[in-house]
């Protein structure tokens, strides 16, 4: 039997108290999965939740952690095209389901959740896509083309909010960007936003208004804080599309809200229709290949400090957190 390396947990805790590095049987794909062997792991703030237990669920067994990361298939399960065999693919959505998450050497993913990866992109590149990258498609692109109208970005330089940024860039939208410090703002416009201002700034929705007029599609990552900015920036039929749920619960005000004549949309990447799924997927692949979606500032981990770098993604740091395996 072969065995790999792997970080784990088998209770829901504090980082330092339930992560382990540990030697385990080397899982076999079963039919319609590949097994990948990887380069990276990519750490995003669901990975940090779902291991805390801020996300109530029941745990299996143990559960390696991460949906994200970078590598090449080695072996396929039943009804995969053997000739998959040494692809370079970026995984998604790994740890969704499954025990075998990609904060190890290797991991078993469906085959549909293995990506291939273009022989210009690197695969930390590649690792960094995933959870960020199609949600931001989904935000973005989820209603249709974007093509000559005007998106805003709410938290511009976080891992979703930047991919928003590019892809409504490749898009052909006008693209607005918040941020909290000078250098997040700076980070927004290095990825392509035409404008960046900070969200904090009680006059944003008046600099928003003198740069682009109204605004037709908001892409939203605290609506607690950013509802009465959105209101006023937009007009009636733009769409608000939330991703995240930190914070307090909003108080939503319904007079306002009908006066504005905007659409509030709520979207959890588990939970979306499979079609949907896709075609966002689908753009990512798109904008990927066209060279729309770059490497972000990034901060590198060995598997040995998994605690270490869940520590860091969940102080809020401001470089994404990759995990060599």
């Amino acid at each position: 039997m072969s065995f790999m390396r792997a970080a784990r947990y088998s209770s829901l805790g504090p980082a330092a108290a339930v992560l382990t590095v540990d030697s385990i049987p080397i899982p076999k794909p079963g039919p319609n999965e590949v097994r990948v062997r990887l380069a990276f792991s990519g750490v995003n703030p669901t990975d940090v939740k779902s291991r805390s237990g801020a996300v109530p669920r029941e745990l299996p067994e143990f559960q390696i952690p991460h949906h994200d990361g970078a590598g090449v298939i080695d072996i396929v399960g039943g009804n995969v095209d053997p000739s998959r065999i040494g692809e370079r693919v970026w995984v998604m959505l790994a740890a969704f389901g499954s025990i075998y998450g990609t904060a190890a050497e290797y991991c078993i993913v469906d085959a549909s959740r293995a990506l291939p990866l273009p022989d210009s992109v690197e695969p930390a590149l590649g690792a960094t896509l995933g959870v960020p990258a199609v949600t931001a498609a989904y935000c973005v692109l989820g209603d249709g083309p974007v093509d000559g109208s005007v998106v805003l970005v709410q938290g511009g330089a976080g891992g979703v909010g930047r991919c928003a940024v590019q892809l409504a860039v490749w898009a052909g939208a006008t693209v607005v960007a918040t941020a909290s410090t000078q250098e997040r703002q700076q980070a927004a416009l290095d990825a392509g936003a035409h404008y960046a201002f900070d969200y904090r700034d009680p006059n944003v929705a008046e600099h928003v208004g003198k740069a682009v007029g109204s605004v037709d599609r908001i892409i939203e990552v605290n609506l607690a804080a950013n509802l009465d900015t959105d209101i006023q920036v937009s007009r009636p039929g733009t769409v608000v599309v939330v991703y995240a749920a930190d914070g307090e619960d909003p108080v939503i005000p319904r007079r306002s809200l009908m006066t504005a004549g905007l659409t509030l949309e709520f979207m959890l990447l588990y939970t979306i229709g499979p079609e949907r799924l896709a075609t966002a997927v689908t753009a990512v692949e798109a904008a990927l290949t066209d060279g729309a979606l770059t490497m972000p500032s990034t901060r590198y981990f060995e598997l040995d400090e998994i605690v270490a770098a869940h520590e860091a993604q969940e102080s809020g740091s401001e470089q994404r957190v990759l995990i060599r395996c």
